[in-house]
């Protein structure tokens, strides 16, 4: 597994014209994309499934880099080419590519797709949509009680989301009660954003910070936010375990790189002829705790033994 191939760009994935036609002849391929980053490593995988870029497999690219709020206009222009399958990344790129197209295969990569009404099934999704569903939401209760458990002396912890309200802030608001803290909401979707929402965290005495899932705050700003979180000497868990291995303090979730190889494979059943109604939802199959110990010196923060037993990956 290649845990550094952390939401690269496409390399030399050209933007197709508005005009293209419906499916490239000679056994080729046509896919597009939708969301803030990209990962070379879906690419990769597409590759080992037998879709290899440039050979039998084109790319649209115009749908990767966008802001959230361009989405439903950029997902028309989309599916205006017809590609063969459409691929999403966030519940909000999910829902514009259903409104741009009820024939597309759409395979998402979403937080919840059947709490989000994405689709009606998990093991038989009606309609053109299928994907694979991280349950991040219900996970972001789970590094509060982490974080808690790395810091048990901070009060004050920040929720740090892509968008307000929270969606679960009731079950985080609730966690936080039980553990004696106080929680505070901050959201961002730019790099703007992040910086004065990570800047005002530290000048109200936010002790450390939990990053909510988002297909924004752990895709295009991640790096951002880590460097803000270092200069500020905020310790912080986050959604996806490569990010600890790019100087993250901690984090637990699936190994996003994991998640984007099932996409991929997804997408190459549905480009062999499957049905979508054929192809369940996946969720991930591990999840992982990592911690790094060195960000965890550099920051003044001793991690319980307890805590370091329990890790799958640790840093030192």
């Amino acid at each position: 597994m290649r845990r550094r191939q952390f939401l690269r760009g496409f390399a030399g994935a050209a933007a197709w014209p508005l005009a293209a036609s419906a499916q490239l002849t000679g056994g080729r391929y046509r896919i597009a994309i939708l969301a803030t980053a990209a990962s070379q490593v879906f690419l990769d995988e597409l590759g080992e499934t037998g879709f290899v870029e440039g050979h039998n497999l084109e790319i649209d690219s115009r749908g990767i880099g966008v802001a959230p709020a361009s989405y439903e206009e950029v997902a028309v222009e989309l599916t205006k080419a017809r590609p063969d399958v459409l691929v999403v990344f966030g519940a909000d790129g999910a829902r514009a590519a259903q409104k741009a197209t009820q024939r597309i295969p759409i395979v998402a990569l979403a937080d919840d797709l059947l709490g989000s009404k994405l689709v009606a099934s998990m093991s038989h999704p009606d309609g053109n949509t299928t994907g694979v569903a991280i349950f991040a939401f219900q996970l972001d209760v789970k590094r509060l009680e982490l974080l808690h458990e790395a810091l048990p002396a901070a009060r004050k912890i920040a929720v740090f989301a892509d968008h307000e309200p929270i969606r679960n802030i009731d079950a985080l608001e609730s966690a936080a009660l039980a553990f004696g803290i106080e929680i505070v909401p901050y959201a961002a979707q730019s790099e703007g954003e992040v910086i004065r929402a990570v800047d005002a965290m530290k000048a109200t005495s936010v002790e450390a910070v939990n990053v909510l899932a988002s297909p924004l705050l752990g895709g295009s700003l991640r790096s951002l936010i880590r460097d803000r979180f270092d200069l500020n000497r905020l310790p912080a868990i986050l959604q996806w375990p490569e990010e600890v291995e790019a100087g993250g303090l901690i984090a637990y979730g699936p190994r996003l790189s994991a998640v984007f190889r099932q996409c991929a494979r997804l997408v190459a059943k549905l480009l062999r002829g499957a049905k979508v109604t054929e192809v369940p939802v996946e969720q991930p199959t591990e999840l992982v705790l990592a911690i790094n110990l060195k960000t965890a010196r550099a920051l003044g923060v001793i991690i319980p033994p307890t805590l370091l037993t329990g890790a799958d990956r640790v840093i030192d």
